[in-house]
């Protein structure tokens, strides 16, 4: 009989499998010492336990992966231990492991910029850019050693392989054979089910991304738990907007009021209005935000734009509501934030969507919206037409204007520095009213700036600093060629960003702080609502009914944002976002963690690392904002899907 077996067969797979487990723990390990700064964890031996939680994922991981190369293994074909059939396995193996285990080492780098293991989302906002070749070869230039670590881990991995073989056997009896291996080929299938699933019982559903929570006291230790290759897969061809039904309409209308009309809104004379969402702007670089945080050894790399400061009305305690460039542009300019999905990614982007340009095109203003990047990059002259933009200009249009130029810094778009004065020279063109958007490009990875200005600007401790300091620069030298315009003194200017990028100071590293943006109004006029500081929370998707607020839009209008102006406004300040796995609430004294079915945690405000969970001291005010919460998202997910973007 053991001349039929092929126990030997099974040991050798087993040992295969094996292997993968082991270098996606050395993969798990290598992610967090690359990202310790972002993800505290307390001793190696947390770090073993959220490592033992995460192989429930690592299963899964792997055995999709290698789902083919084990059917190949343990199928019937009698000459499975043939040479040829041994090699033509190995090749199978290695090319589907290893695709699949790159990503993790991505992340050790692009972590730091999405704060989130790379789902398919990340491949929807690749899409439309057109240098994706220079910006891999980049990638590999400027973190080589990730790049080596990766073929040394592939290398010493196909080392391992090859150290235990399958010994070549003659042709077997096809009946003993066949009877073993059906056995084989049932029990390893049946095991192989229940490891993608992520357990056996019939009454739970296949693990996903927000499983990586259950043991976990901190939410940001999920992305140890996690692996890459499972966040991918478990992402692909996901429809996340579900309706849900937690409160009524009673309760959504008096905690968010999601149709507004400001009928005694403040009307400042019917301005011009510019937009300027900077790109990767932290709020941590800017020193006009950062006064009173007592952060030790502060240092601002925004010296022009915190002179502004002292004349604008500035947020200190503002969110961004989504983690990329796309996310930003439908938070700002439509109210729209972005979840698992973004809204601008999935199918339901297809429809009437009411806007600050909707708006303002109802008003006979001229919408505009500039980018230096290449037309059609992020996604933002696709999103720009949804909305309504009358004008959209990008590289293409810079370089028409000027076919000669060398202003293109061969990665991501113009210079800011010049694309500001063509910005300031396309507006002096314009029939007053306007309202333009101005997304910036310079201050970004790979954190480079015009050879002409090297060494102007501070180094500081990251490479970012530098491109803050050069984007202050731009902005000083657009104010001083704009500010002699006629249209200048009746325009009212607009800061923030779409996001946060590199960090240095602790404060800003805490899970919640990593989305801090700026917000800021600013009026040549000085008026005098919008001068001074209001630090109660604020959010990207306020911006909008702000805006409409402020210049006289009198109809009824969709938005889940508030007026930061309006003091008769009922709506309790608050901010929500998404991690990829969890929505983060807060209002009031509390954060709340919502999995989308139930709270799973409560943060004291001030408790911006999520380190000490509440939620067995639940009281009332908790239990109000979880149903603010809850109530946003049933109105978010209901209107999307009913195409209710729109009001009439």
């Amino acid at each position: 009989m053991n001349k039929f077996s092929r126990i030997k067969e099974y040991k050798v797979l087993l040992y295969r499998i094996f292997l993968a487990y082991l270098f996606y723990f050395v993969a798990r390990v290598l992610f967090y010492l690359y990202n310790a700064e972002l993800i505290e964890v307390d001793g190696v031996s947390e770090f073993l336990k959220l490592a033992y939680h995460g192989l429930a994922f690592d299963t899964a991981s792997i055995l999709y992966v290698n789902s083919l190369f084990i059917l190949l293994s343990i199928f019937p074909f009698t000459i499975n231990t043939s040479k040829i059939y041994q090699r033509v396995l190995f090749y199978i193996y290695f090319i589907t492991n290893l695709i699949a285990y790159s990503t993790n080492y991505v992340d050790f780098i692009y972590y730091k910029f999405i704060y989130n293991r790379t789902s398919t989302s990340v491949m929807g906002s690749l899409e439309h850019e057109t240098n994706k070749t220079s910006l891999f070869l980049q990638f590999l230039i400027d973190y080589w050693h990730v790049f080596v670590l990766f073929i040394i881990a592939s290398g010493i991995w196909i080392y391992l392989y090859k150290k235990v073989k399958i010994t070549p056997k003659a042709r077997p009896k096809l009946i003993p054979y066949f009877i073993i291996s059906i056995i084989g080929v049932l029990l390893i299938t049946t095991l192989s089910i229940g490891g993608i699933r992520g357990d056996f019982k019939h009454s739970t559903r296949p693990i996903t991304l927000v499983d990586a929570n259950r043991h976990i006291k901190n939410p940001v230790h999920a992305d140890i738990v996690l692996n890459t290759p499972f966040s991918i897969i478990r992402t692909i061809n996901k429809d996340d907007f579900k309706k849900v039904d937690f409160v009524s309409d009673k309760v959504i209308e008096k905690k968010l009021k999601p149709v507004k009309q400001y009928k005694d809104s403040i009307q400042l004379d019917k301005p011009n209005v510019v937009i300027f969402i900077i790109e990767s702007y932290g709020r941590e670089y800017w020193g006009a935000f950062n006064k009173d945080r007592g952060i030790k050894d502060y240092v601002s790399y925004t010296p022009f734009l915190d002179s502004l400061a002292q004349h604008s009305l500035v947020f200190p305690n503002a969110f961004a509501n989504g983690r990329k460039s796309i996310h930003g542009m439908s938070s700002v300019l439509a109210g729209i934030p972005s979840f698992k999905v973004a809204f601008t990614s999935s199918a339901y982007v297809k429809q009437p969507i009411q806007s600050v340009v909707s708006a303002y095109n109802d008003m006979d203003y001229d919408t505009s919206f500039f980018h230096g990047a290449p037309n059609g990059s992020m996604g933002f002259l696709g999103f720009g037409n949804v909305l309504g933009f009358d004008n959209y200009y990008g590289k293409e249009e810079f370089d028409n204007k000027y076919p000669d130029n060398d202003e293109f810094d061969e990665f991501w778009g113009i210079w800011d520095e010049p694309f500001f004065q063509y910005f300031n020279d396309e507006l002096n063109k314009k029939q007053e009213p306007f309202m333009s958007t101005m997304f910036t490009v310079s201050s970004h990875s790979p954190y480079i700036i015009p050879e002409k200005y090297k060494g102007k600007f501070p180094e500081g401790h990251v490479p970012m600093h530098k491109c803050v300091g050069y984007t202050d620069f731009a902005f000083k030298k657009f104010f001083e060629s704009a500010k002699n315009k006629p249209w200048f003194k009746n325009t009212l200017f607009v800061f923030t960003s779409d996001h946060g990028n590199q960090t240095h100071y602790k404060e800003y590293k805490k899970t919640i702080n990593r989305l801090a943006v700026p917000i800021m109004f600013y009026s040549p006029n000085n008026h005098p609502l919008l001068v001074g500081e209001r630090k109660e929370l604020a959010q990207q998707i306020d911006i909008y009914p702000t805006l409409l607020d402020l210049t006289g839009y009198e109809k009824p209008f969709r938005s889940w944002g508030r007026s930061l102006v309006n003091k008769s406004s009922t709506i309790k300040p608050y901010v929500i976002s998404h991690t990829g796995r969890l929505y983060q609430f807060m209002q009031g004294n509390y954060i709340c963690v919502f999995d989308g079915k139930k709270a799973v945690g409560f943060y004291d405000i001030e408790d911006k690392g999520l380190k000490n969970n509440l939620i067995s001291e639940r009281n009332e005010e908790m239990n109000s904002v979880e149903e603010t919460c809850k109530a946003f998202i049933q109105d978010y997910m209901q209107r999307i899907l009913d195409r209710q973007m729109l009001v009439e």
